[in-house]
């Protein structure tokens, strides 16, 4: 019978997804990512079925969790490794309440701001919070727009998009 459920579980499986590693909290992060972003959930939480040499029976193994729709899953693998800017989720966003909404969770929940719409969770995974406008301005065909926007967005840490417009619109005017 147990067979016959994880199995029926592996089935719903994603071909591809995201496998983040955490020391031993990462359901912890899966549910604030969760709470934090739309379109996202805790899935199945996989525990350990007997003693082994860093944990106990029942400490959880994995979890799967989507964030904005992403599949992911966590793995406590312990502290042998450190998640690295190498790697980073990038969210868009449509205004600044949504780009403060996300920074701010995220930060505010003990991660650490970067510099150009970056900043990092407290289980150090890095996010770059980008307004939808930032990205179409430093690809703008106008190289006055791109420019000005690019050399605004170097100056920010948390994205300001009325700053961004402005650079917009003063390359406009020339």
């Amino acid at each position: 019978m147990l067979y016959v459920a994880y199995n029926a579980a592996m089935l719903s499986l994603p071909k591809n997804r995201i496998c983040l590693w955490f020391n031993n909290d990462a359901e912890e992060a899966a549910r604030f990512y969760a709470k934090t972003f739309p379109n996202s959930s805790v899935g199945h939480i996989f525990r350990a079925p007997a003693d082994y040499p860093s944990g106990k029976k029942g400490d959880v193994l994995t979890i799967e969790f989507t964030v904005l729709g992403i599949p992911c899953l966590g793995l406590n693998g312990g502290p042998q490794f450190k998640q690295t800017e190498a790697f980073s989720f990038q969210i868009a966003t449509e205004d600044q309440a949504e780009t403060d909404r996300y920074w701010n969770a995220i930060v505010s929940n003990g991660g650490s701001e970067s510099a150009c719409g970056w900043c990092k969770d407290k289980w150090g995974i890095s996010w770059q919070i980008t307004p939808t406008i930032l990205t179409s301005s430093i690809v703008d065909a106008n190289p006055a727009i791109a420019k000005r926007a690019f050399e605004a967005m170097m100056t920010m840490g948390k994205i300001d998009i009325a700053q961004i417009e402005a650079q917009i619109e003063a390359a406009r005017k020339g």
